[in-house]
């Protein structure tokens, strides 16, 4: 049996043979769900290039704040979450 991966377009007759060498190969499926986007009506694509927005706002707005800023808006997360625990 060939030692040969990758990937191959499925005719659907279970008798494959390696692309590479044409011996007998085991077949192994690979199913990839179809994404939630996408059915959504999303573009993906506008969507990945604001999830790399956001990874980079996020550490430079944190870079740029100031150490009280920070500590007033870490005082204001502690209220509201002991707030929602009375």
């Amino acid at each position: 049996m060939c030692e040969w991966r990758g990937e191959v377009t499925e005719h659907g007759d279970e008798n494959a043979e390696c692309p590479w060498c044409h011996a007998p190969t085991e077949l192994m499926r690979v199913l990839t769900p179809e994404p939630e986007d996408a059915a959504s009506g999303k573009n993906i694509h506008a969507a990945a290039l604001g999830r790399l927005g956001g990874l980079k706002g996020g550490p430079a707005r944190a870079d740029a704040l100031t150490a009280k800023r920070r500590r007033e808006i870490a005082r204001k997360a502690a209220r509201a979450r002991w707030r929602k625990k009375t």
